[in-house]
């Protein structure tokens, strides 16, 4: 009899720390959602958002974007490239625990750079040429992002950069 109340009391206490640790209904604080900026290799997604429960945050932003690109031979001379195919780029923000205010945290997360094409990626007049990528259109593209608190998906949704 005792050990059955002492296991309820420890099975009722682990169901109250992972209740208040698990996310509710996370969401964005403005209707409008995020704020895309494009930074030109990179974008950049800030906003607040609410809901959350106790516990780390890993934030993961990833998407897609139109790179342009210019080659240069080995005179140093550059020529537009024709513009590789799409790109997709992602970056994450870890926020700590500490950071969560009453269920609400602020995010700024920005993608990495995407990787340098090759000259017949970029549509350079042979391999002798170097290929850069100079910008990324990421508006009109889709850009994802990702919450995780203690191990799960809170939440994802993807939005429409403008």
């Amino acid at each position: 009899m005792r050990r059955t109340r002492l296991c309820i009391v420890v099975a009722t206490l682990m169901l109250c720390i992972t209740a208040t640790a698990a996310a509710a209904n996370v969401h964005f604080k403005s209707k409008s959602g995020p704020t895309f900026t494009d930074q030109g290799l990179v974008l950049n997604a800030t906003g607040a958002l609410t809901g959350l429960g106790n516990g780390d945050i890993l934030v993961t932003l990833t998407a897609s974007g139109q790179p342009a690109a210019t080659c240069t031979n080995q005179g140093g001379n550059q020529a537009a490239g024709q513009n590789p195919a799409v790109v997709t780029v992602g970056g994450q923000q870890s926020i700590p625990a500490s950071s969560v205010k009453n269920g609400n945290v602020t995010i700024n997360v920005t993608t990495t750079p995407p990787a340098q094409p090759t000259p017949q990626q970029a549509g350079c007049p042979n391999n002798n040429w170097t290929a850069r990528i100079t910008d990324v259109s990421f508006s009109g593209f889709q850009a994802t992002l990702t919450v995780m608190q203690g191990g799960q998906t809170v939440f994802q949704q993807t939005f429409t950069v403008p």
